[in-house]
């Protein structure tokens, strides 16, 4: 709707395109009709939804004003007698005259609710009410034993309170619209079900309303049928003209685009339309349809395109030919209009196809640059969650890295030093060679620990190698040049290192023995007498060469 080149919806307001909407699902009409039509019904829809179905009157403010506009000036018209002849009438009124009366939508009305009198009412008037059921039985007496008098001496009244289903006149309780309907049409076939032809009269299946607007909305024509029991044409219409052959083939041929609604006026819904379509003469017929140019001097052209109107009356009792001549001439009148009306709806349906597919190419679209910007957000964040994890991650390694660089300067510091030939515990010596990785350059070293150093010892002793090295070039700068440290290089050991908060060291490699294969874990409460024994030839195996798919000789602890 919002891309109607006529109608800006934006510059409704929210009430305004509410009530535009619910018109819309209702009428199905098109915005640039439906937004004028609204705003002459000040934007009321159930206002606009009748002004639809029942089409909408000319304006009074109009009317009043181009009568105005046609007064005659009187003091400066002369005319003679022969001027007065021969001047054509108004052509206004003959084309109100000529114009077709509208056909209204009937709804029928629910049944007032009987409310039950109070207690002290229903006392006081209850004699009256016992009186009245007493008169009551008795004249329904009355009038069942002079039934049985021949129909010669039986009065109208009798003849007409006895009979019973199609022509009952008592007892017809108020159904749903479409109920009545299928009630009028079991009535028919039971009356005139023995004619050949009952069973093919198409009758619509729906209340009156239902069939207005079937009619409107498919744009073909209506014709309804009302029928009174109590007149005596009714049997005759019945069986000679609305069931003779003829009738039945037209009104049951495809082609005529005709419906057919048939009502008992017994039925509220019925007499109500026979009160409003000004039926004066029973049986009654009369042909509805769509009047498209009709009202177009008095309205605008979309308020006249919708407005159902009764083109043809036929009151009374016709004649099979008679009756069929005058709704073929009626039908032939008003035809081309239902065409045109036709290939215009069935253009404005082409163009609101057009418009749907636009707007679903528009909204896939859309949806297509919506989800190619959602996707490009995504990545966006992506990569900056990508970037900041990264740098997170950076920096824990780095703050890892500082940690065992530390950690590993206070564990140089706490090493037992290589017991001594002169130590008096020279017995309690465990000799271990190791080979170490080719990476740190050290070759096959062998040291001595104390009996009771722990395995973990030996690992933290492979782990520092580096780092003792250097402390040992720096006692012997020191001894031979008596100074601070030498260099002054971040791998040298300094006794003020405490062991890092908040960190566990992990070994990256493992110490194992070639024949027989024996894995040494750094197990804190193992000593090395008790592990290895006097002497062991050990080999350090780098773990990540490992893991990397590399052998089993790498870099071990020092070197880093």
């Amino acid at each position: 709707m919002a891309n109607d080149a006529s109608i800006d919806v934006s510059q409704l307001t929210a009430e305004q395109q509410s009530a535009l909407e619910q018109y819309t699902s209702v009428t199905a009409q098109d915005v640039k009709d439906a937004v004028p039509l609204l705003q002459r019904s000040q934007w009321n829809v159930q206002i606009a939804v009748s002004k639809f179905f029942d089409g909408e009157g000319p304006d009074p403010l109009a009317e009043a004003t181009a009568a105005q506009d046609h007064i005659p000036q009187q003091a400066s018209r002369h005319e003679n007698l022969q001027e007065s002849f021969g001047r054509s009438p108004p052509r206004r009124s003959a084309d109100r005259r000529n114009r077709p009366d509208p056909a209204p939508r009937i709804v029928p009305q629910p049944q007032t609710p009987t409310h039950r009198p109070p207690f002290l009412l229903a006392l006081l008037f209850g004699p009256f009410n016992i009186g009245y059921r007493a008169l009551s039985t008795l004249f329904r007496t009355f009038v069942y034993i002079l039934s049985f008098l021949p129909a010669p001496l039986r009065p109208r009244a009798i003849t007409t309170t006895v009979t019973r289903g199609w022509r009952g006149t008592m007892g017809r309780r108020m159904l749903l619209p479409r109920d009545t309907a299928a009630r009028f049409r079991r009535e028919f076939e039971e009356e005139y079900g023995d004619h050949e032809n009952a069973s093919r009269v198409p009758f619509f299946e729906g209340g009156f309303a239902q069939a207005l607007d079937a009619a409107k909305a498919e744009l073909k024509f209506l014709l309804v049928v009302l029928v009174s029991p109590e007149h005596d044409d009714t049997t005759a219409f019945m069986r000679d003209t609305l069931l003779a052959d003829p009738v039945v083939a037209f009104l049951a041929d495809p082609s005529n685009n005709l419906l057919v609604w048939g009502g008992n006026v017994l039925d509220s819904e019925a007499y109500q339309v026979a009160a409003e379509y000004n039926c004066t003469k029973f049986p009654f017929s009369c042909l509805v349809c769509l009047t498209p140019r009709e009202h177009q001097s008095s309205t605008s052209a979309s308020s006249s395109s919708t407005r159902m109107s009764i083109v043809k009356r036929l009151p009374g009792l016709y004649s099979p030919t008679t009756y069929l001549a005058e709704l073929q001439a009626a039908m032939t009148k008003y035809a081309p209009d239902l065409a045109s009306a036709r290939a215009e709806r069935a253009a404005q349906e082409v163009a609101r196809s057009l418009r749907s597919e636009q707007d679903s190419a528009y909204e896939r679209s859309l949806a297509r640059d919506r989800e190619r910007a959602r996707q490009r957000r995504e990545a966006e964040a992506a990569a900056r969650d990508a970037e900041k994890r990264a740098l997170e991650e950076a920096e824990a390694a780095e703050r890892r890295e500082r940690k065992r660089q530390q950690w590993r300067r206070w564990r140089a510091g706490t090493i037992a030093p290589e017991p001594g030939a002169a130590d008096p515990d020279a017995k309690q010596v465990v000799r271990v060679a190791l080979k170490m990785p080719e990476a740190s350059g050290a070759g096959r070293i062998v040291r001595r620990f104390r009996a009771d150093s722990t395995v973990e010892e030996l690992y933290a002793f492979v782990e520092c190698f580096d780092l003792l090295q250097s402390r040992q070039s720096g006692e012997e700068a020191e001894e031979n040049e008596k100074a601070g440290d030498a260099d002054g290089d971040d791998d040298d050991i300094d006794d003020d290192y405490e062991k890092p908060e908040d960190y566990e060291h992990e070994y990256k490699f493992r110490l194992a023995s070639l024949m027989p294969r024996v894995v040494y874990e750094p197990d804190a409460a193992t000593t090395l007498g008790e592990r290895i024994g006097r002497s062991g030839n050990l080999i350090v195996e780098d773990l990540q060469d490992e893991e990397d798919g590399g052998g089993g000789g790498g870099g071990g602890g020092g070197g880093e």
